[in-house]
């Protein structure tokens, strides 16, 4: 079993040793909606979506997205990641969580393993730093990265160190999923400590079908419900209704 750490020199070695089965460019327009689930019951919905190149605070980044609307929960995250390494950079998060509002910005040193925590609640305004040992990470980050430069081997085993736990992700089967009405093969990762559970398309976009873990608290699970494509973004954006399910 193999261990592979994404930090900045790791992604150009995976990146250059294996043929990856995305350009990033690919995944520009696309637009995952999910069902979110709490122990089993329906809690509400969330979007991922990947908005591609995009400039703040002087620097050009690419943008991820991720919104969650549920029951007494809502959470948008802007995360500006590195155009090469695809380690987050900036991430900017509104939060609604019973009515308590939290606007928070995270400023991401990759290379010193820092996160600068930056959250306003009522007018307040606090500052936090925390210091990793490895490159800090994201986990939205990592399943783009992982979709442009992995090998989806099983037993292949990743490295992450996000801001409040380190974790191993392993590429531990091939197994079905149904979701969005279609049957699909799926590759099944899970993570030590037990965090996170991704199931990915095992077809050549890897679409991430679910994702366990990632929102709220709890027994979380986000299940994928319907899938707009880069063709259905550009085709909208030039005036035109199209609409793409996913495969």
């Amino acid at each position: 079993m193999k261990t592979i750490v994404f930090g900045f020199l790791g992604v150009f070695v995976l990146a250059t040793s294996v043929q990856a089965a995305n350009d990033l460019s690919d995944f520009i327009g696309e637009k995952i909606t999910y069902s979110i689930k709490q122990m089993g019951v329906k809690a509400g919905e969330a979007t991922l979506s990947y908005e591609g190149p995009a400039f703040k605070e002087t620097k050009d980044y690419l943008l991820i997205v991720f919104k969650a609307d549920g029951f007494n929960f809502m959470d948008t995250e802007m995360i500006y990641a590195d155009p090469q390494t695809l380690l987050p950079q900036i991430v900017v998060r509104d939060l609604n969580i019973f009515g308590k509002k939290e606007q928070i910005t995270e400023y991401y040193d990759t290379q010193k393993g820092t996160v600068r925590i930056v959250k306003t609640v009522s007018g307040t305004t606090t500052e936090e730093t925390i210091n990793k040992k490895g490159m800090i990470d994201n986990i939205y980050c990592f399943i783009y990265r992982y979709r442009r430069d992995g090998e989806f081997k099983v037993g292949e085993t990743i490295a992450i160190f996000l801001p409040t736990m380190d974790l191993n992700i392993k590429v531990e089967n091939k197994r079905n999923l149904s979701t969005a009405g279609k049957k699909y093969d799926a590759i099944f990762m899970q993570s030590t400590p037990s965090k996170y559970k991704l199931w990915f398309d095992a077809n050549a976009g890897k679409i991430p079908l679910r994702i366990d873990g990632a929102v709220g608290v709890g027994s979380t699970s986000m299940t994928m419900t319907s899938y707009e494509s880069k063709r259905a973004y550009a085709l909208n954006h030039t005036g035109l209704e199209f609409n793409v399910s996913a495969r």
